[in-house]
């Protein structure tokens, strides 16, 4: 009798627990599907144009690698043609990444919502498990494509030079201050200038930008996102980041524009330096134009391009709150108005090669690739 109660007993609590996995295993499936059918909804909801699989397939050559520009940490991108002639330039989302949908979210709300002369998202492909963002396609691509490359670096002159970095300083002023959002794009870089046939420059991937309220002046966040070399040393270091996260990463920017060279992985092999504290030793030693690019130096404005530098550092000092506006660095880019001095900038540390130079590199200092990051757990 008791062995009956006891197989009995057994059976109702296996029964019991079968019945409750199962109806947890659907609740789950159903909550996946759901989240899924939101998301796609909520991008949908937008009124963007929609472009079938095939048609974006056959406009890549399925993808071909013979077409691919490059990838970043929402995936591949791709060039591609359309069936009547117009050329476009397609991100598809990785299937692995675990950021990129918000990051795709994140883009197309902000793109939809700016209502400015950037680069224009002209559609997307929400179908089975594709996520793909379709753009108007830009004939010179990216700004490194050009100032860290010998043969192409000498076809942005420094009147070149200039022009993109104040379109650049106006293109922030406009995300900082004058768009009806405030944005903050928090991962300006030279990869993410894209350049069209006129070479105006265009601010593109805005899948990390964060929007401000009108009474926020800075945020602490747990997941410090942008790439090593551009980052602001408070945001990187402590996950503190505002507008004035934007204004080093112009300042790195610009540095780069009137050097030539690329701050990540720069190495002097004279006197050990980061390129901000090579930057820093010339301006101390009153040798700023050392630090110009070699290519142009025959026929630029001397007094402009030393401005320029002298900004950059200003955008580089040790201290957020001592960073100028980008209303101010757009008034300094324009006038003859003299400037302060600047200030210690952070990150001087010596710094070792850690990579051996490249055969290609222009100016025999070593480099190494830009890529988006994602850094967890900041303090």
């Amino acid at each position: 009798m008791k062995i009956v109660v006891i197989v009995t007993a057994t059976a109702a609590v296996a029964g019991v627990l079968i019945v409750g996995y199962y109806i947890y295993k659907r609740k789950t499936n159903f909550d996946k599907s759901e989240g899924k059918e939101k998301t796609d909804q909520k991008i949908e909801g937008l009124e963007l144009p929609t472009f079938e699989l095939d048609t974006i397939a056959n406009a890549t050559n399925n993808f071909s690698f013979n077409n691919k520009l490059g990838e970043g940490g929402f995936g591949p991108v791709y060039n591609g043609t359309l069936v009547d002639g117009q050329e476009i330039v397609v991100k598809r989302l990785s299937k692995i990444s675990t950021q990129g949908i918000n990051e795709l979210k994140n883009e197309v709300i902000l793109i939809a919502k700016l209502q400015h002369r950037n680069v224009k998202l002209l559609g997307c492909c929400i179908q089975g498990e594709e996520r793909i963002l379709i753009y108007e396609f830009m004939p010179n691509k990216s700004l490194d494509h050009f100032i860290f490359d010998q043969t192409r670096s000498k076809l942005l002159d420094w009147s070149k030079r200039f022009y993109i970095i104040c379109g650049i300083a106006r293109g922030l002023l406009y995300l900082h201050q004058d768009s009806r959002l405030r944005i903050i794009h928090r991962d300006l870089k030279t990869s993410n200038v894209l350049l069209d046939h006129e070479m105006i420059p265009k601010i593109s991937d805005f899948g990390l930008a964060r929007i401000f309220n009108g009474d926020q002046h800075e945020v602490n966040t747990n997941r410090v996102v942008g790439t090593y070399g551009y980052m602001a040393p408070e945001y990187a270091i402590n996950g503190i980041f505002s507008i004035k996260s934007d204004i080093f990463s112009f300042g790195i920017l610009l540095l780069e524009l009137a050097s030539g060279k690329k701050n990540r992985g720069f190495y002097h092999l004279d006197c050990n330096l980061s390129l901000i504290g090579y930057a820093w030793k010339l301006w101390k030693e009153g040798k700023l134009l050392e630090l110009t690019d070699p290519f142009f130096r025959e026929s630029y404005n001397e007094l402009e391009a030393i401005r320029c530098i002298h900004i950059s550092l200003l955008c580089l000092e040790h201290q957020p709150e001592d960073w100028p506006s980008m209303s101010t660095v757009v008034l300094m880019l324009g006038s003859d108005n003299t400037l302060p001095d600047p200030k210690q900038p952070g990150f001087l540390m010596d710094r070792k090669p850690h990579l051996e130079p490249d055969s290609s590199n222009k100016h025999g200092f070593s480099s190494c690739n830009e890529v988006t990051i994602l850094l967890l757990e900041a303090r």
